[in-house]
């Protein structure tokens, strides 16, 4: 029970940032014997976007040289990852909207691969909140999102555990994803510290976060940017990524 007790103690400690002028904070966690990095934003405070292509239409492609970026206007990444799977090019597989504009549409059937694997889910970003849903929960809503991108399997639906995510599963990776709660205040991002199955993973975020919907964002490229824990991943380059950006301090 020691790990449980833990994670709920860093829960509150996170929690007690609400007040914050940025709430952004990053903090190991351990549940039921794996261990977890936990990124989270209030939208309602923290600048969390989503970010694709820079200034000249390609891929910014690396956390490095978004960040690089920023700074050159005095702003910086608090936190990153990848945010949703992508083609060769570094193109969104799912549907993504980037300040207002869509560039891919939604993609409503199954497939083959994890993003197939129905019910998969929408991050939808607007003002002052966030919201996990699932795909046909979101079309039939039609929110006007500001940024938003698909993504999948649905890690938890309404609180339930994806209903293909066995127990006894064998298949472990280092997987990534968000949750979110009923009132889209907080924004719950979680990369695994080392392999999972998607059934760890999803109860990690019931149990130790608390959120009743979360979207699987990738496995095999997951990647953080976390500088206050001395974190900045590397690897191949990537293609959608969220992130919460502040003033240079």
């Amino acid at each position: 029970m020691r790990a449980p007790r833990i994670a709920a103690v860093l829960l509150g400690v996170l929690m007690s940032y609400a007040g914050a002028a940025n709430a952004a904070e990053c903090h190991d966690i351990s549940h039921a014997g794996q261990d977890y990095t936990v990124c989270r934003a209030a939208p309602a405070q923290d600048v969390l976007r989503l970010f694709l292509y820079d200034d000249a239409g390609k891929p910014w492609g690396s956390f490095r040289r978004l960040d690089a970026a920023l700074h050159k206007k005095g702003q910086r990444l608090v936190f990153a990852m990848n945010a949703g799977m992508y083609h060769p090019d570094r193109s969104p597989v799912g549907h993504y909207i980037e300040g207002g504009q869509q560039i891919m549409r939604v993609i409503k059937g199954a497939g083959p691969g994890n993003f197939g694997m129905l019910p998969n889910g929408v991050l939808c970003l607007r003002k002052g909140r966030a919201d996990v849903m699932e795909t046909g929960h979101y079309m039939a809503v039609a929110p006007a999102c500001t940024y938003a991108t698909q993504s999948g399997p649905m890690l938890l639906i309404d609180g339930a555990v994806h209903p293909r995510f066995l127990p006894d599963s064998t298949s472990r990776r280092v997987r990534n994803g968000v949750g979110t709660g009923p009132d889209g205040r907080m924004a719950w991002f979680a990369i695994s510290q080392n392999p999972v199955t998607f059934y760890e993973f999803a109860e990690m975020f019931r149990d130790a976060l608390g959120v009743q919907q979360a979207l699987y964002l990738d496995g095999n490229i997951s990647r953080l940017f976390a500088p206050s824990l001395g974190r900045a991943d590397v690897g191949l380059p990537l293609g959608p990524m969220v992130g919460v950006v502040a003033p240079v301090e």
